[in-house]
């Protein structure tokens, strides 16, 4: 079980790292703004196709952390659990 865990873990650390960086690039207006949120402003509208691009790979990390947690933490023991006994 120690194998699905680490598993987890690096699809958590990948996903959510890769979701947060892009969300750092694209969704915080300003660092020195204390009432706008960081990291969860709307995305932009005016961008280019690379940009477009960066805001769709971002929620598609967000949902691989999200989804792989899940697999890995809970589906997979859970199926292990089921054929042991």
């Amino acid at each position: 079980m120690a194998d699905e865990f680490i598993k987890g873990l690096g699809v958590a650390t990948v996903g959510g790292l890769g979701s947060m960086v892009i969300a750092g690039w694209y969704n915080t207006p300003t660092f020195a703004a204390r009432q706008e949120p960081q990291l969860l402003a709307p995305d932009p509208t005016n961008v280019g196709a690379y940009g477009q691009f960066a805001l769709v790979l971002k929620d598609a990390l967000f949902w691989f952390a999200l989804v792989g947690v899940l697999v890995f933490w809970v589906i997979v023991p859970a199926v292990h659990q089921l054929r042991s006994s």
